[in-house]
């Protein structure tokens, strides 16, 4: 049958250290928030200092979610699985040596 469609073999190679940098980037920004936060408190307008939070939280986690997508998707490879067969078996069996072997006398 040649309507068969070819198969593939998913792999993905994302470790922890492609996206290790990102959340640090992440945290620094909402510790920078949280300082300022602290930095606008004051007893009478409480309100004024949550709102630099929420507005960096939403600000910044559809960045750091598109990075973190971007990140995996550029990990993800699809390898033709006759590819895959045909490395095996040049692994397994290499090709024959057309030397001769050295023979005395």
């Amino acid at each position: 049958m040649d309507n068969e469609l070819p198969k593939y073999r998913l792999n993905c190679t994302l470790t922890f250290g492609d996206i290790y940098g990102q959340i640090i980037v992440w945290l620094i920004v909402i510790f920078l928030s949280l300082a300022g936060t602290i930095a606008l408190w004051s007893s009478t307008r409480q309100a004024y200092a949550f709102v630099p939070i929420g507005v960096i939280l939403v600000i910044s986690l559809p960045f750091l979610v598109f990075a973190f997508v971007t990140t995996l998707l550029n990990r993800i490879e699809f390898t033709p699985l006759e590819e895959v067969n045909t490395k095996k078996l040049s692994l397994n069996n290499p090709r024959p040596s057309t030397q001769k072997p050295a023979t005395s006398g």
